[in-house]
């Protein structure tokens, strides 16, 4: 994968919440079947949280929703119901940027992972997905 950062913006369907986000125009997302990603059909990348920033007034239109652990903060538009990002469960320390949410034109390439959510201490082992919300050695030149 390109490890090069490049600006990748997005939000949600009735463009109240707005983002940006710094991550490689290649990436790694990751289709979870828990219960909630499942539901949602939700297939995201995660970036550390220092590289996501909100814009506006965004922060005003974000309700968030947590289960079981609660460490998993889902959030969601108030007005249109789209989680276009979320800090999830197995990267408290970093950002879960739904795909289909960022703005056409910067993603050039990405491979879909699966993580399996409903054996999630098992999945979180095997795919060293914690190490996601890290920033390397390459972020800082």
């Amino acid at each position: 994968m390109d490890s090069e950062l490049v600006l990748h913006t997005g939000g949600c369907h009735c463009k109240r919440v707005r983002w940006r986000v710094y991550a490689p125009s290649s990436i790694v997302a990751w289709d979870c079947n828990c219960s909630d990603c499942s539901m949602r059909r939700n297939t995201h990348f995660i970036v550390p949280s220092e590289r996501f920033e909100l814009l506006g007034d965004s922060k005003d239109f974000i309700t968030t929703y947590t289960f079981g652990t609660h460490t998993a903060r889902h959030t969601f538009c108030k007005v249109c119901g789209i989680t276009s990002f979320y800090i999830p469960r197995s990267n408290p320390d970093g950002i879960a940027v739904t795909l289909r949410c960022v703005d056409p034109g910067t993603l050039t390439h990405v491979e879909i992972k699966c993580f399996d959510g409903q054996n999630w201490e098992g999945s979180y082992e095997q795919t060293g997905i914690a190490s996601c919300s890290k920033a390397t050695d390459e972020d800082s030149k």
